[in-house]
């Protein structure tokens, strides 16, 4: 039997191109053996919330519920050529960062996000919650002064606020000096993530740099009782990454986003996984993946 192969060298097949496309995020951070946080938890949530997501692994962790037992950081170039092989391509709408491990790959990065005209989502993770140290000292400068100016958005919780502006976080007016100082190094907003915080409400404050001012937003919710809160911190800013694709405000991404977790957490609030601190419920209602014409 002959087989017979249409050639279609020279033709104009301009009507095969799709005529719709995914909202994509991409997340260049960690990877999380166990599942709950880093790259996992991003590709979950973004697919939870109907959001293609692509990643560029920056290193290796060997961890679990109870803590991170090593890492391993991958080679420089090749985190630089996964971001540009994903935006030369993929063409994503915005970008998440996570765990960046050392100065080279911060470095990189940095070039790598210079040549990105996308909204950048900083989660500026530096130590995990068992005490890993997950960012060396000389990279948090590299963050500070190459990253944080490129970040439309910057998400640390009271520790890592405190580790990058080397200021108490005690009082409301503290953590407004605290936030200015950054806003000052050229981020576009903050948000102070107050999980670490007593009590039977968590609020998480958005600073916003504006023409006129700084502008405040607080975001409150009730404090879930559970041991099951690891990688919360992730979930979160892709969260925000992923209604910043979809076309939201960043002040409305907060907000989405804010609930997302909340119910995350709720959902697995009495689910076990491991002895320690177990993972959020990302797929406690996935929606379907999201489309938009070209």
């Amino acid at each position: 039997m002959e087989l017979k192969v249409n050639n279609t060298e020279g033709c104009d097949n301009s009507h095969l191109k799709p005529q719709r496309r995914y909202h994509v995020a991409l997340s260049i951070a960690g990877s999380d053996s166990s599942g709950g946080a880093g790259i996992q938890a991003d590709i979950k949530t973004f697919s939870a919330l109907g959001v293609y997501g692509a990643t560029a692994i920056t290193a290796i962790t060997a961890q679990n519920t109870v803590g991170v037992h090593s890492q391993l950081a991958l080679p420089a170039r090749m985190v630089y050529d996964q971001i540009m092989a994903v935006v030369d391509d993929v063409n994503p709408s915005v970008i998440k960062l996570g765990m960046l491990s050392n100065v080279e790959i911060a470095t990189t990065v940095a070039e790598a996000l210079m040549q990105c005209n996308v909204p950048i989502i900083l989660d500026p993770v530096m130590v995990s919650s068992s005490g890993h140290r997950l960012l060396s000292i000389e990279a948090q400068e590299v963050v500070k002064r190459r990253l944080l100016p490129m970040a439309t958005l910057v998400t640390p919780n009271i520790p890592e606020m405190e580790a990058l502006t080397s200021m108490p976080l005690t009082t409301a007016e503290q953590k407004f000096d605290a936030a200015r100082h950054l806003l000052s190094l050229g981020a576009h907003a903050i948000l102070l993530k107050g999980g670490h915080e007593e009590g039977d409400m968590k609020t998480d404050i958005l600073y916003i740099r504006t023409s006129s001012g700084i502008e405040v937003s607080y975001f409150t919710s009730p404090t879930i009782q559970t041991n099951n809160i690891h990688g919360t911190g992730c979930t979160l800013s892709s969260a925000i990454a992923a209604y910043m694709a979809r076309g939201c405000t960043l002040t409305e991404a907060v907000g989405r986003a804010k609930e997302y977790v909340s119910e995350a957490i709720q959902m697995g609030a009495d689910v076990s996984i491991g002895s320690g601190f177990g993972p959020v419920n990302h797929l406690y209602n996935p929606q379907k993946m999201l489309t938009y014409e070209e």
